[in-house]
């Protein structure tokens, strides 16, 4: 029926309550919204980009690396002003503030570039048109404007505006998959018909849902930030500051690292005094000239210590994996959740859009289709008989508009390849009765093109009101077989349907006024009707083809999965089987609703979330709970989801994952979205968390090694009575350049799918493993046996070249010329060049030389040969090296070489074990 005017409208539609809605006047609106407030979310205060950037250089190894740098400054100042060295003194600050600004910068511009991509989704429509009743007319206010108290209308397809209490509602379904995972919801003012195990009270409707179907007025209770959606919103910007597991391990590192190099400077200066009082009279001059020069040592000495290619390798690796990462579907907004992915012990998802495809289809059908009449019958009811439509915009996604369960029925029709339009259009319909939850079934009458010249009253809804009508069933069938296969599908959690239909002769169509069919049209159920059943339906959301194989992957990867989702607890247990999670072995502890969850105190969980696979009924808040309690008990939590109920939890977790096609408060509040919606791609983020973590472990090897070398090297020289055998611009090059090189080499290792194998590592071990303790000392020590025996033969014998060393003309001590020392350099530089491939090989199972897939490692060891090579040949005075004969080079290359096969035999020895 067509209506002239809204007042109309408001009249009719809610004339069968007999009341005029006269809604707030324009003093009450203004009185309301300096009361309540207005009808905004509070967006997230932003950070301004300076101390986004400062941020970055809370790493502790940034701060030791920034306290080195001071302490290199004030010594290059000492040396270029008292010492009158050459400014070559000032190359060892400004390489290692380099080091810090290029760690620093990376870090901040990918998290930056990545922060651009979501800079539109916390944008909300504030300017919405909104239908309301204000001084007793319809019209419309934007939605920001809407306060508590107004009269708001409500029909199908609208936006919920805010939160509120039903005063009419007609056929109203709600989708608060948003807020609950649940995408139909009946609404309903009439007390019998509310459901007490509702998430949120039946008579209630919630700002960011949507009516899927029916038509309501709603009193509005909360605004903005007061309302369930605004709460969630609120939660979301809370920053627990949880430390990444990395970030705990790197803290641990740096302290080990700052406390070992204070150690051995200590050693070094309390070792020097004591030999000058036994070696010189006290002089003042003489003492504090000689006191200095210690200091600088010991300085010198911290200086090395410090790897000032960690957290260039670290922000390499985590930049290396975003990037891989983004090809296999998974947008990092957060560099360090690359890494937490691969700690995560527990993934906390949501059912509906993410384990499910968030849209209802046909599961199975039971008709007769073996009788052509009857199965052309079945599908002109179906698409006749409905009030759903498909949105065919992107013909390969179809969408459906309207009541979920109707639209699965049409695009059950389309995978049949019919076009359900094309069928509506070339029927007649002659009168039609919409669903009603109280009658359960809807009706519509035509003159069929399925039957030429017939007319067909097609019924469909609860098949135990529908058999009522009947006096026959279409095909082989029983009531029996119905009932049976109707419980096996119901038990699987899914919502069924029966199809039935009434040929009518032409005296009762002609006659409308006489006869059953105004008792049907007028909700009628018990009349005898002699319809023919037709068939029965099961409709379902379903599993996504690939989530059983991912949630599997996780289960043998050691990471439990919980399934919080707002349905119905036999729902989200069905959900759970369907993937693999529910077994026959799992009981009732294994699953809790939210509101048996909050009346659980914090101890009482602690000692029930582990067993728990799935929570129903939960409430955005719950999710939260959960999370913080896993937290708890250590774990590394991971959360998906796609709606705003989802937000609070995704920002508490260790690492929030929302979906692509998710709200943009999930969006906001993650840490990486999945883009393609599929959990299949959290098991690859999993993947190279833990493959992006040995590697670092494997920088660490190799950092730590080269370290422990250049420490015990300088402290001897220290206490020889020289200088470092090595200098300031060559430990440069060993502690920048190569470092930051060995990083990238290191960094872009490709992932293992054999990590997939492990469990989760514990987030208490220490990030240096005792197989990587074993590997630091004992080839770290071989390196330092070798090179100071090297030094020794140096100092105690004339060479002029290599082959000099194999006549053993042993000489007294006397000082390096700078022909020994840059053999000295080269050959410590090509030992630990060669001990690049024993830290690449680190926990792979295999050999130094399986080099498959490492062509940029291959690279970069490349450039750093040249590099070698050529900071000899041509460095001079800057590098206080002279250039070798080719001889020279022959030699050291091949000899340092061994390191390869005492990498091996390690290997064959040791095994490649990460730990203990």
């Amino acid at each position: 029926m067509p209506f002239q005017s809204k007042n109309c409208i408001l009249f009719i539609g809610f004339m069968t309550h007999k009341q005029h809605y006269e809604g707030l006047n324009e003093q009450e609106v203004r009185e309301s919204r300096l009361k309540f407030g207005a009808n905004i979310l509070t967006p997230p205060a932003q950070v301004p980009l300076w101390k986004r950037f400062i941020a970055k250089f809370n790493d502790p190894l940034i701060v030791i690396l920034l306290i080195a740098g001071m302490l290199s400054i004030g010594i290059s100042f000492y040396e270029f002003f008292v010492l009158h060295e050459g400014k070559e003194v000032f190359f060892e600050p400004v390489g290692i503030f380099i080091a810090i600004l290029l760690a620093t910068g990376l870090a901040f511009f990918f998290e930056e570039k990545a922060n651009k991509a979501f800079s539109i989704l916390n944008q909300v429509n504030d300017d919405e048109a909104v239908e309301v009743i204000r001084n007793g007319n319809t019209t419309n206010v934007p939605k920001r404007d809407i306060v508590v108290g107004d009269l708001v209308l409500l029909n199908t397809g609208a936006d919920i505006p805010a939160d509120g209490e039903l005063l009419t509602a007609v056929s109203l379904n709600i989708d608060e998959s948003s807020l609950t995972g649940e995408p139909i919801c009946k609404k309903s003012i009439k007390p019998e018909e509310f459901d007490n195990d509702a998430t949120f009270p039946t008579n209630h409707v919630l700002r960011g849902t949507k009516v899927m179907e029916g038509h309501g007025l709603f009193r509005v209770k909360k605004v903005g930030d007061a309302t369930e959606n605004g709460k969630v919103f609120t939660a979301a910007q809370i920053d627990n500051s949880v430390k990444t597991p990395l970030t705990e391990q790197l803290e641990r590192l740096g302290t080990l690292i700052t406390w070992a190099s204070y150690g051995f400077a200590a050693l070094i200066l309390v070792g020097r005094v004591l030999m000058y009082f036994n070696e010189f009279d006290f002089e003042w001059v003489h003492f504090i000239q000689y006191f200095l020069d210690t200091i600088m040592i010991c300085v010198t000495l911290i200086v090395v210590a410090v790897p000032e290619g960690l957290p260039m390798a670290v922000t390499l690796s985590l930049a290396y994996s975003m990037r891989k990462m983004l090809q296999t579907n998974n947008l990092v907004r957060k560099m360090h959740a690359c890494e937490t992915m691969g700690a995560t012990t527990v993934i906390c998802t949501d059912k509906t859009g993410t384990l499910t495809q968030n849209q209802m289809r046909v599961h199975e059908m039971q008709s007769d289709d073996k009788n052509a009449l009857h199965a052309a019958l079945m599908r002109e009811g179906i698409a006749v008989n409905s009030t759903a439509s498909l949105d065919l915009s992107a013909p390969e996604k179809p969408v459906a508009l309207g009541n979920p369960t109707e639209g699965a029925l049409l695009l059950w029709l389309r995978d049949q390849g019919l076009d359900y339009q094309t069928m509506r259009d070339e029927v007649e319909v002659i009168d039609e009765l919409p669903f009603s939850t109280e009658r359960k079934y809807m009706a519509t009458l035509v003159r069929s093109t399925a039957v030429e010249g017939k007319k067909f009253l097609y019924i469909k809804g609860a098949t135990d009101i529908i058999r009522h009508f009947c006096s026959e069933i279409a095909g082989n069938h029983s009531w029996d077989d119905i009932n049976s296969q109707l419980l096996q599908w119901q038990n699987q959690a899914m919502r069924t349907l029966g199809f039935a239909y009434l040929e009518l002769p032409e005296t009762a169509t002609n006659n409308l006024g006489a006869g059953i069919i105004p008792k049907i049209m007028q909700g009628e159920t018990e009349i005898d009707a002699k319809f023919t059943f037709l068939g029965i339906v099961a409709i379902a959301d379903p599993v996504r083809k690939e989530v059983p194989a991912a949630v599997k992957e996780c289960l043998d990867a050691g990471i439990s999965v919980k399934i919080v989702t707002g349905d119905t607890p036999g729902t989200a247990k069905e959900i759970g089987r369907q993937v693999g999670l529910w077994t026959a072995q799992d009981t009732d502890r294994n699953i809790i609703t939210g509101p048996e969850l909050a009346a659980l105190t914090d101890e009482e969980l602690r000692k029930r979330v582990l067993d728990l696979k799935v929570i129903a009924r939960a409430k955005p808040m719950d999710k939260k709970r959960l999370v913080e309690c896993l937290q708890s008990l250590n774990q590394v939590v991971a959360v998906t989801g796609d709606g705003t109920n989802d937000a609070p939890a995704l920002k508490a977790a260790h690492v929030g994952l929302s979906m692509g096609d998710g709200t943009s408060v999930a969006k906001e509040a993650s840490d990486i979205t999945i883009i393609d919606n599929s959990f299949l791609s959290i098991g690859r983020a999993v993947m190279w968390g833990r493959s992006l973590y040995q590697n670092i472990q494997r920088f660490i090897l190799f950092q730590l090694t080269v370290n422990v070398v250049a420490c015990f090297i300088v402290l001897v020289g220290a206490f020889m009575g020289t200088q470092s055998p090595l200098t300031v611009t060559q430990m440069l090059w060993v502690n920048l350049i190569m470092d930051t090189f060995a990083a990238m080499a290191l960094a872009a290792l490709p992932p293992s799918r054999s990590v997939m194998n492990d469990k989760p590592r514990n987030r208490k071990a220490f990030i240096i493993t005792r197989a990587m303790w074993q590997r630091i000392i004992i080839l770290g020590g071989i390196f330092f046996v070798s090179l100071f025996a090297f030094l020794l033969m140096l100092e105690y014998s004339k060479t002029e070249e290599m082959l000099d060393l194999l006549q053993f003309n042993f000489t007294a001590h006397r000082e390096l010329t700078a022909y020994e020392l840059s053999l000295f350099f080269t050959l410590f530089v090509m030992l630990q060049f060669w001990n690049m491939f024993n830290a690449r090989s680190f926990a792979t199972g295999r050999s130094a030389f399986h080099l498959k897939n490492c062509r940029s490692f291959l690279f970069i060891l490349f450039l750093i040969l040249i590099g070698q090579i050529l900071i000899v040949e041509l460095g001079g005075k800057m590098f206080s090296v002279t250039p070798l004969k080719i001889i020279d080079w022959v030699i050291i290359i091949v000899s340092s070489a061994g390191v390869l096969v005492l990498g091996e035999l390690f290997r064959l020895i040791s095994g490649n074990k990460t730990s203990s």
